[in-house]
């Protein structure tokens, strides 16, 4: 993992990665008032540690959200404060899910997301390094998909891609922010030395018809749901679609925060819901095409692969047939 620090004012301040997109910018607002440089861990009175942030970097070197974060830790022995970014995706997604969702409500992140779960873990590895000492403090950020015109990891933008694009079915509200936004809740966290759990989000939420609008997605027509099940895991299978398994219940039902904690403790966005999705999406091929040539498009596919689960099917039923004989 690449490493860079900075400090605030006179307290050392150590991030864990300043190459990406949220860390470049934690960098800078530490910059404006830095006094003092922590060049490792073990120099530092701050540890900033983005664990959702990284997301990609670890997924192409099969790490979990959890590697490193033990050893910093340890390392840190003058450490009084942690900030870990971590993500709200650690409520996961459910049809129950309160709208919105407040810190106080419990972790059911997707079993089937091992991401999610171990930032779960790393949530609880940090609490256990503030409750080792009466002078430790935690700050854990719990933001929304979080992305930016140079800086939208290819996490966020599978889960932009996947929302508000089901087939023939209402699509959940959703939740964009900005990584402006995000890194400023960062300084805020460093600066007044936040205890506890912070959702970070813009102030309301995008309906899912919205966010299908913005996104210039195609006409949906209503399939039945078996088909829909197979449809999708199809685009899946031949990497036509956007959303990995693991994924696919943070974009079939809600998990919205509310963000009126941390604006109690002072920070406000700057970045609507719209604005942070526009920004951090590039726009389809398809918002260029008029309404009825799309259409045409929709219904053309869709005969497609309507056929190719009738061949699908068809085969299915003949190996079966083949093994009873």
């Amino acid at each position: 993992m690449d490493r860079a620090a900075t400090a605030l004012a006179t307290t050392p301040v150590w991030v864990s990665d300043g190459t990406g997109g949220l860390g470049a910018r934690v960098l800078r607002l530490l910059a404006t008032s830095a006094h003092t440089d922590a060049g490792r861990p073990a120099d530092c009175d701050v540890l900033v540690w983005l664990a959702a942030a990284d997301a990609d970097a670890r997924a192409i070197r099969r790490e979990s959200a959890l590697t490193g974060l033990g050893a910093a830790l340890a390392e840190c022995q003058r450490a009084t404060h942690v900030v870990l970014v971590s993500s709200a995706m650690v409520y996961g997604a459910w049809a129950n899910n309160p709208v919105p969702l407040t810190e106080d409500a419990l972790l059911r992140p997707d079993v089937a997301f091992a991401f999610a779960r171990q930032l779960g873990a790393a949530e609880q590895l940090v609490d256990e390094w503030r409750l080792a000492r009466s002078d430790r403090s935690v700050t854990v950020l719990r933001p929304a998909v979080s992305m930016a015109a140079d800086g939208t990891s290819r996490l966020a933008s599978a889960l932009a891609a996947g929302m508000g694009q089901r087939a023939g079915e209402a699509d959940p509200p959703a939740q964009f922010l900005h990584l402006d936004d995000l890194a400023s809740a960062v300084l805020l966290a460093v600066e007044q030395r936040l205890d506890g759990v912070y959702n970070v989000a813009p102030d309301g939420w995008v309906a899912g018809e919205r966010v299908r609008a913005l996104a210039g997605a195609v006409p949906r027509l209503k399939l039945p749901d078996r088909i829909n099940e197979v449809v999708t895991n199809l685009r899946w299978r031949f990497q036509r679609g956007p959303i990995p398994p693991g994924l696919r219940s943070y974009t079939r039902s809600p998990w919205l925060v509310a963000n009126d904690r941390l604006k109690a403790a002072g920070w406000a966005p700057t970045v609507t819901n719209e604005q942070a999705y526009v920004e951090g999406t590039e726009a389809k091929w398809w918002t260029m095409v008029s309404p009825k040539r799309r259409q045409e498009i929709a219904l053309g596919g869709l005969g497609v692969v309507l056929t190719l689960v009738a061949a699908l099917v068809v085969r299915a039923v003949r190996r079966a047939r083949a093994r009873r004989r």
